[in-house]
């Protein structure tokens, strides 16, 4: 009887061990988590970032997307107008836009190429966005090689503010990249995972092609503000 006892207390001691191991690999994967990649319940910072409309405005919208993503072009193309209609030209909203290069490598360096624009001269920054956007290919041939740097020189030619040689420089060295990193932080904080996600205030919305909750909520902060 003694032995079995003493085999039994073996086992509850075995298990007992196991438990405790168990849960401190827990903990400390608890405490090894990115917090950087949860959302925040914060406004997304804009500071530094090109604004559409008045900077002043009580209300901003924000953009996270990709100059590779069919599904931004294609929000560019149908809701934001009507924003822009609706409520960027009275000045009661601005539109920020932030880089997310989620498409690889020809992604970066269109985000490298939006900064160096915005750089050299913020006035020209959105008739480049546009451009850039505009010469998407076809859906169909979207994973073609299509952002190069003779390309986005050429999208560049007919504005005389823009450089040639300082985009060529600032692509080829990457010289832009700080600012690319600082709006890859600025996604991993707010939790952006998809292209677009568009922020209003601390609100994310959840989809972006539903103009009817994107009105809802952009009238209701503009009416808190008018309160």
């Amino acid at each position: 009887m003694k032995k079995n006892s003493g085999a039994k207390f073996a086992v509850i001691l075995t298990l007992m061990i196991f438990v405790a191991v168990a849960l401190i690999v827990v903990l400390n994967n608890k405490d090894d988590e990115p917090i950087s990649e949860t959302s925040s319940k914060t406004p997304p910072s804009i500071e530094g970032q090109p604004i559409f409309g008045e900077t002043d405005a009580p209300v901003t919208i924000v953009e996270f997307g990709d100059f590779k993503c069919p599904a931004c072009k294609a929000w560019g193309d149908t809701v934001f107008p009507k924003l822009v209609k609706d409520y960027i030209e009275s000045g009661d909203v601005n539109f920020a836009y932030v880089n997310v290069p989620f498409h690889g490598q020809e992604s970066v360096l269109a985000a490298l190429a939006a900064e160096s624009v915005y750089e050299q001269d913020p006035s020209v920054y959105w008739e480049f966005h546009k451009i850039l956007f505009s010469s998407q290919p076809e859906t169909a041939k979207h994973d073609e090689l299509w952002v190069t740097i003779e390309k986005l020189l050429e999208l560049t030619s007919n504005m005389p503010s823009i450089s040639p040689e300082k985009l060529t420089l600032d692509l080829e060295q990457e010289l832009t990249m700080p600012k690319v990193e600082k709006d890859t932080a600025l996604y991993k904080k707010h939790g952006v995972g998809v292209t677009p996600t568009i922020i209003i205030k601390d609100k994310k919305i959840s989809d972006p092609f539903d103009y009817e909750e994107i009105k809802k909520i952009l009238d209701a902060e503009l009416s808190a503000v008018n309160e």
